[in-house]
């Protein structure tokens, strides 16, 4: 085979090649899009950020209030504190972060939510580094935070918040839910607030006091459950039975913002009907 004929073979395979191979991804811009997720390398876009309608979020009018104010505060440049959520499973936190976020959002405030793992902390030094002088303002939201007993966590979460090496920046608030108001280990007491001087409350890993609003979300009574219901049902012009929405909840031993959805799912799926 003719030198010119090994030629145009070479650059025929490597034209297939490159059209085989995927395009190269430009980097992600942190001041753009309104959702991130922190990987613990790099940030990834959320294609499609549709948190809840903040108006449907029912029972927790208190909660809210106090979340929106601190994040609108934030969002405009304004002394801003870090927030715990904490308390009852299905009672909202998570849904209230991000509906808090689309509400400003909406409202044209330029802030980005960035959702990251809870065992991912040490990586977060790196995020700080890339958020830093970004002219924005980010909630960096941790779901559902406990330890199971790694204390190294627990010192790098009280440095991110307190100062240090590792300080979050100025255009940076955590927002951090859990099942427990203080920060420990999974395996340890239920109680919330401990009393005895060598309890959970005076444990280097109690850290509810190193956040500046701490929001507790307790489980609802039937009429707040009932309500939550009634509220979803509205929207999407649904009909139901109180006693068969409380016998739903009695089945699943939970009254909460989340079983009353499931009753709605439930609800539209009877009537032949599809959720937006």
């Amino acid at each position: 085979m003719a030198d010119g004929d090994i030629r145009d073979v070479l650059e025929r395979i490597a034209n297939a090649l490159d059209r085989l191979s995927p395009p190269a991804q430009a980097p992600a811009d942190p001041g753009d899009g309104n959702a991130w997720y922190w990987d613990g390398q790099a940030m990834r876009p959320v294609a499609e950020f549709a948190p809840l309608d903040l108006d449907l979020l029912t029972g927790i009018d208190e909660q809210k209030s106090r979340l929106l104010e601190n994040s609108q505060r934030f969002a405009e440049g304004f002394a801003a504190h870090d927030v715990l959520l904490w308390g009852s499973r299905g009672m909202g936190k998570s849904a209230l972060v991000k509906s808090v976020a689309g509400a400003l959002q909406g409202d044209g405030a330029d802030l980005a939510l960035v959702e990251a793992s809870a065992d991912r902390l040490d990586s977060l030094p790196d995020l700080f580094r890339q958020l830093s002088g970004i002219d924005r303002a980010f909630l960096l939201f941790i779901d559902d935070m406990g330890f199971d007993g790694d204390e190294s966590a627990a010192r790098l979460l009280r440095s991110l918040l307190e100062g240090g090496a590792s300080e979050r920046p100025d255009n940076v608030r955590l927002y951090v839910t859990a099942n427990r108001r203080h920060i420990v280990p999974r395996h340890m007491s239920e109680q919330d607030d401990p009393v005895h001087p060598r309890d959970i409350l005076d444990d280097k890993l109690a850290l509810s006091d190193r956040f500046g609003i701490r929001l507790g979300f307790h489980a609802a009574s039937p009429d707040d459950y009932l309500a939550m219901v009634t509220r979803y049902a509205e929207v999407h012009e649904l009909e139901f039975d109180p006693a068969d929405a409380l016998q739903w909840a009695r089945q699943r031993g939970n009254q909460s913002g989340r079983v009353a959805w499931q009753y709605i799912v439930e609800l539209a799926g009877r009537a032949g009907k599809t959720l937006d």
